[in-house]
């Protein structure tokens, strides 16, 4: 039961710790610069993924653009189709990364990351606690 009490304890602060970063995430001072580039190609890889009981696609968006000279992987793109070859876009230039909108800057950001591996930990410990408690229940039978 020690276990039970323990795992409860930790999911609870990682959920407290997530909940507490995603709020200080929103606040966050962001330095990047809006920026026009061009797009010089864009392409969309859809790759399935089978378990012994269903399937899905899963598609991962390939954009290289040029600013100022030099060539950037688009970073945080929804679609390809928006990024016609040619086409001139506004992106976010963020410590030499180029993103395509301010959540990928957002999420990029030290408090971003922590969030997630937080949000991760949370859902984790989560699993871990229900199998601890599972566990234990059935020892008391």
């Amino acid at each position: 039961m020690k276990k039970v009490w323990i795992c409860g304890v930790l999911t609870v602060l990682c959920i407290a710790a997530a909940v507490f970063l995603r709020i200080s995430m929103d606040k966050v001072e962001l330095d990047y610069e809006e920026v026009k580039a061009m797009v010089l190609s864009s392409s969309t890889q859809k790759t399935t993924v089978s378990t012994k009981y269903s399937s899905s696609d899963i598609s991962t968006h390939k954009i290289q653009v040029m600013y100022d000279g030099k060539k950037y992987d688009l970073k945080n793109a929804h679609d390809s189709y928006s990024y016609r070859e040619g086409k001139m876009v506004t992106a976010y230039l963020a410590n030499g990364k180029m993103y395509a909108n301010i959540e990928g800057v957002r999420n990029a950001t030290p408090t971003g990351i922590a969030y997630f591996v937080a949000l991760f930990g949370s859902i984790g410990m989560f699993i871990i606690t229900m199998v601890v408690m599972t566990k234990a229940g059935k020892r008391q039978k």
